[in-house]
């Protein structure tokens, strides 16, 4: 699953290497042709300002989005744990997971860090990615719909992630929480 590996490097913190892969990431997802057209082509309108844009001004709207506040946190058991001691206990597991499959992690790296947990994923049997991500999708779902309120073009990754596993049953009031905010 290529294509979970896209979406992860696509939700890292912009860097050269990646704005000069965007064509090879095209690629990979229209071999793999695993989402659904519209988000298809939001993906790519997304990589085509991506592209576009100067790797400085990305850099900025990527700390401006995901560096400053817990709404938009990139690490999933923020959402579910907040800084309570479940949430080390969450991460310990998770890793415990990674380190089964062989995956290991570099020091610095939390496990719960969404682009790392895709990439994981993009490692693991179809099946199998699907299911732990449909696990996670709730707080996909929430971050997305955060997104959206801001309108940010980083909302095409979690649009393309509800679209492989489906959206969570509770997603009006997920949009209204996010709407309030």
């Amino acid at each position: 699953m290529k294509t979970l590996k896209v979406l992860s490097a696509l939700l890292c913190y912009p860097q050269a290497d990646m704005q000069a892969a965007l064509d090879e990431m095209a690629e990979i997802l229209n071999r793999e042709k695993l989402l659904p057209e519209r988000e298809q082509r939001a993906l790519q309108a997304f990589m085509s300002r991506l592209e576009r844009t100067d790797l400085m001004k990305l850099q900025e709207r990527y700390v401006a989005t995901f560096d400053r506040g817990r709404a938009l946190s990139l690490h999933l058991f923020e959402h579910v744990h907040g800084q309570s001691r479940d949430r080390g206990q969450a991460m310990v597991n998770l890793l415990e997971i990674y380190r089964q499959h062989g995956f290991e992690l570099g020091t610095r790296e939390l496990p719960d860090y969404i682009p790392l947990f895709l990439e994981y994923l993009a490692q693991r049997p179809m099946g199998e990615a699907l299911d732990m991500l449909a696990d996670a999708m709730h707080v996909m779902a929430l971050i997305g719909a955060r997104l959206a309120e801001r309108n940010s073009d980083y909302r095409a990754i979690f649009d393309a992630l509800a679209a492989l596993v489906g959206e969570p049953a509770d997603i009006e009031d997920i949009r209204r929480q996010a709407a309030t905010e």
